[in-house]
């Protein structure tokens, strides 16, 4: 899992594992193993699926020809609201992106070490 900066100033990690590295053959099957991980977790709330692919294609933008599939799964690790400005930080979201040969998975760094900590550990074992 790389950190990295995009865009000079989003903190954000990544993974791509190549298609053979991992038993799920498209983008639902990884979101379907990650859903699993946040409703077994007993803090983190699942809020939906994202199509960022269809939805970029439905407004006619642009979209990297090798980009197969691009969707976000969305949910909240909330169990406390220390000040109102938490909320701007929140919910969470993983994306996962199909390329040709392989699939690429991210989150923005979120404020609470522990919750990159597990968003990443969710990720990693999508190896496993």
């Amino acid at each position: 899992m790389k950190q990295k900066i995009f865009k000079d100033k989003y903190h954000i990690f990544e993974i791509e594992f190549s298609k053979d590295e991992l038993k799920f053959k498209n983008v639902n099957e990884i979101l379907a193993a990650l859903k699993d991980k946040i409703d077994a977790h007993p803090v983190i709330a699942y809020i939906s699926t994202f199509d960022q692919f269809s939805q970029t294609k439905r407004v006619d933008g642009v979209i990297r020809e090798d980009i197969k599939d691009a969707k976000n799964i969305i949910f909240c690790f909330g169990k406390e609201i220390p000040t109102p400005e938490v909320l701007a930080v929140r919910p969470r979201a993983i994306g996962v992106c199909e390329l040709e040969d392989s699939f690429v998975v991210n989150f923005l760094e979120a404020p609470n070490e522990q919750a990159n900590i597990i968003m990443e550990e969710m990720i990693k074992s999508l190896k496993g």
